[in-house]
């Protein structure tokens, strides 16, 4: 039975969806995957955000984003609610960029937060 739930739990600024769809667009890419946000264990301060590309499993809640089609593992949703993802394109900083209202501290790289 497929999960989709119908608010999502995170927001991608305008800039990120569209540097997510050009992701999406280039040659070769996998179309099979779908935008997998989450978290994982590590980082500088605890834990580090996970951004990229994957298949779903049975773990997997999807939910979809200005036509994106996204997952996150069901026991992830906790640490991320309401979080927003951002497209940073200036010259000193290039990236994509976390806003978690979950996180009670985070780090100076932007990528590792504490709950």
């Amino acid at each position: 039975m497929e999960t989709i739930i119908a608010s999502s739990p995170v927001t991608l600024t305008p800039g990120a969806v569209k540097e997510i769809k050009r992701l999406i667009s280039e040659p070769g890419f996998d179309a099979t995957q779908l935008l997998r946000i989450g978290v994982k264990g590590g980082g500088c301060s605890g834990m580090s955000y996970v951004l990229g590309f994957d298949h779903k499993t049975e773990a997997d809640k999807e939910f979809e984003i200005e036509g994106v089609l996204c997952i996150i593992n069901k026991s992830h949703e906790l640490y991320l609610a309401g979080m927003e993802i951002d497209w940073s394109d200036g010259l000193d900083n290039r990236g994509f960029t976390f806003s978690n209202p979950n996180a009670s501290s985070t780090c100076g790289c932007g990528t590792s937060f504490a709950v």
